[in-house]
């Protein structure tokens, strides 16, 4: 088996049922692997799932509703993932949206739901398939982070002190896992296009304006080099590469998807 093909192994996706998760479980699929996906909404995930079927017609897929937040249900997942497709290869940690606010207007309550949906969303799953991974001869790991991990947004004050937990998280859990030959790494994506952005491309006040217009006008005001907004099969590819073999000597590391908008060293 060489780095880009995935025959024989069994790759697990959360938040898999639309955006980068979707996206990361089609290029496993095109690449061999079985794929695990999971999402909080029964009703989207099947859609995922029926479309991922229809695109590759022998896959062996496993979609199941789980809050990766409840860890009884986390460790269902992981159960019924195993008995469905056998022990997991690859865990792509893969949750969570954006929240706008300050240090002013941030309740505790916002930061304990932000801080409890960043970190557990990566510590359930993780756990609950750790065994499996622990039993495999070439595991990995990634967790699927963001830019505000190491370029914090004033206005994006929780998540942003959030991300940065999570990169450290990673790293630790990189040096705790190579012992057991786990290779833990993440990605660090900046704008990528979602259903958050088209939500935000629904409500503009200019109706007039496409979708290619308003997206080039937001990369222009956030100064992004590329002067557009990244496509989720950009953050897959880059998933990819850490989830394989393609990347066998690299761990605790993570890979900038943003663009050109890192500032940082």
């Amino acid at each position: 088996m060489n780095g880009l093909e995935l025959q024989g192994v069994t790759a697990v996706v959360t938040g898999g049922s639309s955006g980068i998760g979707l996206a990361t479980a089609e290029l496993f699929l095109a690449a061999g692997a079985a794929v695990s996906i999971c999402g909080r909404d029964a009703d989207r995930l099947q859609t995922a799932a029926a479309a991922l079927r229809s695109q590759f017609p022998q896959a062996q897929l496993h979609a199941q509703a789980c809050n990766v937040l409840d860890p009884a249900q986390v460790q269902a997942f992981a159960a019924d993932s195993e008995r469905a497709l056998g022990a997991a290869s690859i865990l792509v940690n893969n949750a969570g949206q954006g929240r706008v606010s300050t240090f002013a207007d941030t309740t505790d309550a916002a930061w304990t739901e932000e801080l409890q949906l960043k970190f557990f969303s990566v510590i359930h799953p993780t756990r609950a398939f750790l065994p499996q991974l622990r039993s495999q001869a070439k595991p990995a790991i990634v967790c699927v982070n963001s830019l505000l991990a190491a370029q914090p947004e004033p206005h994006m004050v929780a998540t942003s002190a959030a991300r940065a937990g999570i990169k450290n998280l990673v790293r630790s859990m990189a040096t705790e896992f190579a012992p057991a030959g786990i290779r833990v790494n993440g990605i660090l994506v900046g704008l990528i296009e979602s259903g958050q952005w088209r939500r935000r491309f629904e409500a503009r006040e200019d109706k007039a304006q496409d979708w290619a217009a308003w997206t080039g006008e937001l990369a222009a005001r956030k100064r992004i080099p590329l002067q557009r907004l990244g496509l989720p099969q950009e953050a897959a590819r880059a998933i990819f590469f850490l989830a394989s073999p393609a990347s066998s000597y690299t761990t605790g590391s993570h890979i900038d998807v943003s663009g050109g908008l890192s500032h940082h060293a």
